[in-house]
């Protein structure tokens, strides 16, 4: 019984709920507008916006940032809204180095971009629609993101 205790401190029903609200925004966008919603693609077409090179001026994403840029307005009233209710409005922190955050992200960032698609995009979009090229994605972020886990909680203290 330590395992799930240690696995979730907190307990597991929020994450379950988070699994539900997320698994069914993104059927809804699908099932009442036919649109995929996977976030870097909401953040390369954003970018469209700003910068002229030829990668972001590319019709899928110049074509769709209007929506997208509405999805993503979503993503952040959504996190208002659990700050605001759940978290009665304090302040949120980590122990973690701004410098790991950022690298993290830059990585993260990368990753989505080479892997043609983040974890959101393949993993609940790419799988839910049974595409095979989503699921090698998912088992290699996955067994990545194992592997890196168990490299640095031996590593670093």
């Amino acid at each position: 019984m330590t395992l799930p205790l240690s696995l979730f401190p907190f307990g597991w029903q929020h994450y379950l709920l988070g699994g539900v609200l997320i698994g069914t925004g993104v059927a809804l966008l699908f099932v009442l507008v036919g649109l995929v919603g996977g976030m870097s693609t909401v953040f390369s077409s954003t970018w469209s916006f700003v910068v002229p090179r030829p990668f972001f001026q590319q019709a899928r994403f110049t074509g769709s940032r209007g929506w997208r840029l509405v999805y993503a307005l979503g993503l952040v009233l959504g996190a208002l809204a659990w700050w605001v209710l759940a978290a009665q409005g304090t302040a949120q922190s980590t122990s973690v180095p701004v410098w790991q955050l950022l690298v993290g992200g830059f990585l993260a960032g990368y990753g989505a971009r080479l892997g043609n698609g983040c974890t959101s995009g393949h993993g609940i979009c790419g799988l839910g629609s049974m595409q095979w090229p989503s699921l090698l994605a998912v088992l290699t972020f996955m067994g990545t993101a194992f592997l890196t886990a168990n490299l640095v909680a031996r590593w670093l203290p």
